[in-house]
């Protein structure tokens, strides 16, 4: 079968698994109560449904179902957190700590919170994307109510030191949160050993529906924030509004997916991955890898082509579903800030390209992703 398309861009967003929608479809028709009208079986199904996805949900991370709060997707969670954090806490503790290659969403949640009088710092990475955990040490101060930290980068696919970061946390007495959304169902992750607060998930990032999400909340008075959205009390009073029974399901179920085959798709997307760099080196030897070489999610791969035009490079490769940087920041002019951090100038950043593969990705579209990429490399001379 001759490949005319290839769709390798994972970090927008997944494919929508097939058992993932097989689990949803009863609650878009027989099953459609609310599952908050506890006097009839109608409620109580969906009610169900709830339950059992919080449940899938939290066992890919180790957690209890109670400490699941499910939302609209990661960017309200990430919202939650560091607003309710800092209008619980920000009075005896104004002091919040980021990085500057974290998610729009966090940067300007906590931009907001700056703006509403609280101290922010906000940490530089190395060439690599990695924090400098003495910079992190030296950051919290006794003030410092959270420090909130991606898991893996949604552009360069590092993974920062969750471990060593939620132990400098716990031992300074700041609250630890992570947005996971690129790392959640794809690496092994403990909030309890790795000293995590909060986490971020989101569901279409690991094959279920856009538009549901959630929020992992170590259960204890210290993680106590404040609701920002207000109502019937619902989700524990964490985030009030009838839950859609039918995009919960479907999320639980790709959690549940995700946990049963992480080993098997890990292996898979190596393979692919290390075969995607040796071809792509060879056709463009001076190409480099954008972010840490090993700690990185490997099903993400951020290359810089040196010297080409990052314009003609796209219009070179139609027919291959990439990017330039974050799908949230498409409409924003300019290079993406994530390169631009990690000391890419702004030629290069433009030449640079995000791929990303998944469970779908066959082996034929890896074969026209790097005919693509090198006929386009080619035409401009090579890269230097």
């Amino acid at each position: 079968m001759t490949v005319k398309f290839a769709y390798m861009d994972y970090q927008s967003t997944t494919p929508l698994d097939e058992r993932a929608l097989a689990a949803m479809m009863p609650y878009l028709t027989e099953k459609f109560g609310n599952p908050h009208s506890a006097e009839h079986r109608f409620g109580w199904e969906a009610d169900a449904a709830i339950d059992v996805a919080r449940e899938k949900v939290a066992g890919v991370i180790a957690a209890k179902p109670e400490a699941i709060t499910f939302l609209s997707g990661a960017t309200e969670a990430n919202n939650l957190v560091i607003k309710g954090v800092m209008e619980h806490w920000g009075a005896v503790k104004p002091h919040l700590i980021t990085v500057v290659t974290e998610h729009k969403c966090v940067l300007e949640a906590a931009a907001a919170c700056e703006r509403a009088g609280y101290r922010l710092t906000t940490l530089t990475v190395g060439s690599d994307g990695l924090i400098d955990l003495d910079q992190l040490e030296d950051a919290i101060c006794e003030d410092t109510a959270l420090v909130s930290v991606m898991a893996a980068n949604n552009e360069i696919g590092v993974i920062q030191p969750l471990a060593n970061i939620g132990a400098i946390c716990r031992e300074r007495g700041a609250l630890f949160h992570t947005d996971a959304a690129q790392a959640y169902g794809k690496i092994p992750i403990d909030v309890e050993a790795m000293n995590i607060d909060f986490m971020s998930i989101s569901a279409h990032k690991i094959y279920g529906p856009i538009g549901v999400g959630a929020l992992y909340r170590r259960q204890s008075k210290d993680t106590a924030i404040a609701a920002q959205m207000h109502g019937g009390g619902q989700e524990g009073g964490m985030r009030a509004g009838t839950q859609a029974p039918a995009l919960v399901a479907g999320f639980g179920k790709a959690a549940d997916l995700c946990a049963a085959e992480m080993a098997q798709e890990q292996g898979r997307l190596v393979t692919m991955m290390k075969r995607i760099v040796g071809d792509l080196g060879s056709a463009a030897p001076g190409m480099k890898i954008n972010g840490h070489t090993d700690m990185r999610w490997t099903g993400n791969l951020n290359v810089c082509f040196p010297g080409l035009d990052g314009d003609r490079l796209f219009a070179d490769i139609r027919g291959l579903a990439v990017s330039s940087g974050a799908a949230c920041a498409s409409a924003v002019a300019g290079p993406s800030y994530v390169l631009d951090a990690i000391g890419l100038s702004v030629r290069d950043a433009k030449a640079s390209l995000r791929l990303g593969i998944g469970r779908f990705t066959t082996d034929e579209e890896i074969d026209f992703a790097i005919g693509k990429i090198s006929e386009a490399v080619f035409k401009q001379g090579g890269c230097t």
